[in-house]
């Protein structure tokens, strides 16, 4: 059994909903003023996924710039061309954080969400984006700490047993905990560490957990101690948590904007 969650065409369009909530849409804003684009310049994002984040980067860099994204799902990539495919300086590619297909010095920022807690040698791939950054350019890397989760339950033995399946999936669950030092280990300099909390009061499907707590059920159902029948109790307990008032989710994600050295 797999490990790590496969983007087909349904799992790409179950996270393009969680990428529109308000929640992420205000989580791309702050990466994007983070990156503070000029006009003309040359800017990457490292798992692009369906290319909502490309399209604002490359309208910050306009016509006279360059925007690419890279991702190895080919729905994911699919999506990202179809949104992006009326601005001519966008570009899209195939491939994975540990070996970039760009020469050196080709980009004055890059930016990366929620990749990291998937790579195994971080070392390897921060020297990667050094690599294709140009001196004094840019990184915005945007991921999650799940020791922070907290979710209302009634059955928090059941809760435990989804949870530790679902970190089956991760090679780093805590990156944010040591991605300040492996930076600069890296040769960038921190500019900004933030957190921007993932905090959702409301079962509601304009809510991000609402979508993340789906991708979770569905990919913990049947993996360690965790049944079918406990995703789709879990679930459920959600929906009857919302109706009485009494859903409650928090998850905090980490923003570190870094110079190249």
């Amino acid at each position: 059994m797999s490990s790590t969650i496969e983007f087909d065409e349904a799992a790409a369009r179950v996270l393009e909903a969680a990428y529109l909530t308000t929640d992420v849409v205000e989580q791309r804003c702050a990466v994007l003023r983070s990156l503070g684009l000029e006009p003309g310049q040359h800017v990457l994002d490292i798992g692009c996924g369906p290319g909502l984040l490309v399209r604002d980067l490359a309208g910050s860099v306009g016509e006279g710039g360059r925007g690419c994204g890279l991702d190895l799902s080919d729905a994911m990539l699919g999506m990202a061309r179809r949104r992006c495919a009326d601005q001519a300086w966008v570009s899209f590619d195939q491939g994975d954080a540990m070996k970039l297909p760009y020469e050196d010095a080709a980009f004055d920022a890059v930016v990366s969400t929620q990749v990291y807690e998937y790579v195994a040698d971080i070392p390897g791939a921060l020297a990667e984006i050094r690599r294709v950054l140009r001196p004094g350019g840019r990184v915005a890397i945007l991921d999650t700490d799940y020791g922070s989760l907290v979710v209302h339950t009634d059955d928090e033995p059941r809760l435990a047993r989804i949870l530790d399946a679902w970190d089956e999936h991760f090679v780093h669950r805590d990156l944010p905990r040591f991605l300040g030092p492996a930076l600069r280990e890296a040769g960038f300099r921190l500019r900004q560490r933030s957190a921007i909390p993932m905090f959702n009061p409301e079962y509601q499907p304009n809510a991000f957990s609402f979508h993340l707590t789906m991708f979770i059920a569905g990919f913990s159902g049947g993996r360690r101690d965790a049944t079918q029948e406990d995703a789709q109790g879990w679930l459920a307990e959600l929906q009857d948590l919302g109706r009485q008032g009494r859903y409650f989710f928090s998850l905090n994600r980490y923003l570190f904007v870094a110079d190249r050295g």
